[in-house]
């Protein structure tokens, strides 16, 4: 036998076993896919399914907003700061930032950068000629400078609780050198109604005395709970 006879024969014989093969499993096939059609069908006409259209969105049923009702503790708040918004609402006292206070900040957040704690190489190599304070310390300062942590003098006694929320933004323009004198003004800019809460928006610029550049200009976040 050649070599075009055996490849012959040997195609021959593949044929008439994919021929078997396929006349064995067809049927087969063909019942499991009329078993599946089946059971589809009948799910489908299943009373509770049909409801359902698995090719479509439901499409949901527009509800009109619901105003929002404040208990009647922040509504009163929220009527007295609406008032307030765009204007300045505080002017802080002076507070005197020292070495000390630089040195104690430098210790606690372990920041112990020469331009902070060196006040000797800062006088020599300084562009400021002296140590000047964190920008950090500046900001960790506005509760105080702000006076929003003075129990007997609580700017909004209405409300159980008031929540640092965060910072919109933070910009340093200017350093403080130590010694100086800062202050802060604020200036309420966005208020937000909740049911039980009022969300506040302050622009709290710290100023340095005898400077007309500000040391820190931040948006801060606070949230009033009643």
């Amino acid at each position: 036998m050649n070599v075009v006879e055996f490849i012959r024969e040997k195609k021959e014989r593949f044929q008439q076993n994919n021929a078997e093969f396929r006349a064995k499993i067809e049927p087969q096939f063909k019942n499991l896919s009329d078993l599946i059609t089946k059971t589809i069908s009948n799910t489908l006409n299943n009373p509770w399914i049909s409801r359902f259209n698995p090719f479509e969105e439901q499409e949901e049923e527009e509800k009109p907003p619901q105003p929002l009702v404040l208990v009647p503790a922040a509504a009163e708040m929220y009527r007295k700061l609406e008032r307030q918004l765009g204007e300045e609402t505080f002017v802080g006292e002076w507070f005197t930032v020292d070495q000390k206070c630089i040195n104690q900040f430098a210790e606690v957040t372990g920041d112990k950068q020469w331009i902070h704690t060196d006040p000797e190489r800062a006088e020599k190599e300084s562009p400021f000629k002296s140590t000047i304070a964190h920008g950090f310390l500046t900001l960790s300062l506005l509760p105080k400078l702000t006076d929003t942590v003075d129990d007997n003098n609580n700017p909004y006694p209405e409300a159980k609780m008031a929540v640092n929320y965060g910072l919109n933004q933070v910009r340093f323009p200017y350093p403080v050198k130590a010694g100086s004198r800062v202050r802060a003004r604020t200036k309420l800019v966005e208020l937000s109604p909740m049911r039980k809460s009022i969300e506040l928006v302050n622009e709290v610029s710290i100023e340095v005395e005898n400077s007309k550049r500000l040391a820190c200009v931040a948006e801060t976040v606070l949230r009033l709970y009643f």
